[in-house]
């Protein structure tokens, strides 16, 4: 019985419900339009970082909207949910971004490495790429998350 009231108050909760609502539509969009773009269907993209729209900034934004919604703009609920929005989505801009840009250049000195040492070396493990975010992929995240945090939040 206390399972099944776990379960009905984390359902009941539109802050949680619309971070996680508009995580899933902001990587199913994500998705799509690598499929659009690229013509082929990639899985990372479903699940992976980087990319547009930010999921990141769907989640936070979403989270926001919603405290605002259902707890107002004057409580504790809604001010956590924005000063941690502002962190994520600074971060996916700068430090995230320029993670993305070092893997893409170490990868380029690798392959050049390879080509004048005349032999194959091979990095244990591939660095990510899609990592951060343009201002504008966190730009739309954030739109998404607060279309989904509106929707859910009144409900």
């Amino acid at each position: 019985m206390k399972f099944l009231s776990i379960i009905r108050d984390l359902w009941q909760n539109r802050i949680l419900i619309s971070a996680l609502g508009a995580w899933g539509a902001a990587q199913v969009i994500k998705a799509i339009l690598y499929r659009v773009i690229n013509g082929r269907f990639s899985i990372e993209r479903l699940f992976g970082d980087g990319g547009m729209p930010s999921g990141h900034s769907a989640t936070v934004t979403a989270a926001a909207t919603a405290a605002a919604i259902n707890c107002g703009l004057g409580s504790s609920e809604f001010a956590i949910a924005v000063i941690i929005a502002i962190i994520v989505m600074h971060d996916a801009c700068g430090v995230r971004r320029e993670t993305g840009k070092q893997a893409l250049v170490i990868q380029d000195l690798v392959e050049t490495l390879n080509i004048l040492a005349e032999k194959e070396y091979t990095p244990p493990q591939r660095l990510k790429i899609f990592v951060g975010h343009t201002p504008m992929q966190v730009l739309v995240g954030g739109i998404v998350g607060l279309l989904t945090g509106i929707l859910i939040g009144i409900l």
